[in-house]
């Protein structure tokens, strides 16, 4: 019997239950469809990243790898119908666009005669599962959290090994267009660092975090300047590695900072299931009150959302993180906390431009964990604390950067700046350095104008 592995955010071959199901029930075609409805919305880097993913599961798969571009809709049952395949096999997709993309290929199926089976998702548990004792679905992380532990998750699938791959030359695509994994991607900018991708790359990178730096991450997570955290989020988007894999080696860490580190995964959960349930918070704010308050525009707004991008606002701490995005495509979590206050309460420009932009950039960008990452930031997502909180971008600087070092390193206009003075280079004897900018606001102004804003809102 032949199968169809519809590869998607599942792009390894260990620890992939759809997989197991697949190869246990004969011979299987392994495609990628390269799909436009979510290339076009894709910045480079993450599209860059993308396409060294794919290249390496092609390379594990001994070039076994179909990739088709087209509307999946319309390629799958084509690939159904040149290889008499009797079902398709797919790591189940609980986002808003791929739930009615798969309901489109379900359909085209069932006319075909094929059977679809979903088996897994890119989660340790998939979203919906974790509801209150009511059956209705959490609001704040904390219970969430406690429920999802109890819940617990499966042991890591046993899969990649003894799989009979048809060979994709011998695949009629029926007038579909076949692609080379390097044609999903697009320029990136000139010095952009695009990190080792595939699942053997993950697998090492969690080890060397694993062995070197987890125990100690509870605290070291917080310091962009050291490499305290594991990076691993930019292999989780294409799921290289399955967070299952990681809880499974956690649990054999008793250490604060295992258990922190659990904590976030189940923070990626958590911020799944809301856009589960939520799927209008991808652009909207869970809490609409935030959506109607007074946002600046107009051509000053406009300036000041250019200086942000481009980590030119004067306040260094928030420069610093805006070029290592620009650098790196990837910007420590702490940080990400940092400049979106800032653009949010600063500049009192609303999340989504800021959520937007970030998506353009990341190399992890993820549409749950960005969107309600920023939304929690805003005081709109779903948690206790409301849109008081606001971070101060010196002091976030000096406490999370004590000695400067990651100021330094991405914004070269302050390295001869000594300590941590670099957060403050408007109170240095001899003025700002040569090339760096003036501040673009007084933080102290801005937050009042913010929480002025907050009461005055359309209630």
């Amino acid at each position: 019997m032949t199968r169809v592995l519809w590869f998607r955010r599942d792009l390894r071959l260990g620890d992939h239950p759809a997989l197991a199901e697949a190869s246990a029930a004969g011979d299987v075609l392994g495609v990628f469809v390269a799909d436009d409805a979510l290339l076009k919305p894709s910045g480079a880097p993450r599209r860059a990243f993308l396409a060294r993913t794919l290249e390496a599961l092609d390379d594990t798969m001994g070039g076994r790898l179909l990739i088709v571009h087209g509307r999946p809709e319309s390629v799958i049952p084509r690939l159904v119908r040149s290889v008499e395949a009797e079902a398709v096999h797919v790591s189940e997709d609980f986002g808003p666009y791929g739930r009615r993309r798969d309901g489109l290929v379900q359909e085209a199926l069932e006319k075909a005669g094929c059977d679809w089976h979903a088996t897994g998702s890119a989660y340790a548990i998939s979203p919906g599962r974790v509801r209150k004792p009511d059956g209705t679905p959490y609001a704040v992380f904390t219970p969430f959290h406690r429920a999802w532990s109890e819940h617990g998750w499966r042991a890591p699938a046993k899969s990649g090994t003894g799989v009979h791959w048809i060979d994709p030359e011998s695949v009629d695509l029926g007038g579909g267009k076949r692609w080379a994994a390097s044609d999903l991607a697009v320029a990136v900018d000139d010095g952009l660092t695009v990190p080792d991708a595939g699942e053997k790359a993950a697998l090492a990178a969690w080890k060397d975090f694993r062995e070197a730096a987890v125990a100690d991450y509870d605290t070291e997570r917080d310091r962009p300047d050291h490499p305290g955290t594991s990076h691993m989020s930019v292999h989780l988007k294409w799921g290289a590695i399955h967070p299952r894999t990681l809880l499974a080696d956690l649990s054999r860490h008793r250490s604060a900072g295992a258990a922190s580190y659990r904590r976030e995964l189940g923070f990626r959960d958590f911020y799944a299931d809301i856009l589960f349930h939520k799927p209008e918070s991808l652009t909207k704010s869970v809490d609409p009150a935030v959506d109607r308050m007074r946002w600046d525009t107009g051509k000053g707004a406009e300036e000041h959302l250019e200086a942000w991008k481009a980590g030119r606002t004067g306040f260094p701490y928030i420069d610093a993180g805006m070029r290592q995005l620009l650098a790196e495509g990837w910007m420590h979590n702490r940080v990400r906390m940092g400049v979106a206050s800032f653009l949010i309460k600063d500049l009192h420009i609303p999340w989504q431009l800021g959520a937007r932009h970030f998506m353009e950039h990341l190399i992890d960008g993820d549409a749950a964990s960005n969107t309600h990452g920023w939304q929690w930031v805003a005081g709109s997502g779903a948690q206790a604390a409301p849109f008081y909180r606001i971070f101060n971008p010196v002091g976030q600087g000096e406490k999370h950067d004590p000695t400067g070092e990651y100021v330094r390193q991405y914004v070269p206009e302050l390295r001869e700046v000594k300590g941590k003075a670099v957060h403050r280079p408007w109170d240095l004897p001899d003025g700002l350095p040569s090339g760096y900018p003036d501040r673009i606001v007084e933080h102290d102004v801005e937050r009042k104008h913010a929480l002025s804003d907050w009461e005055q809102r359309p209630r």
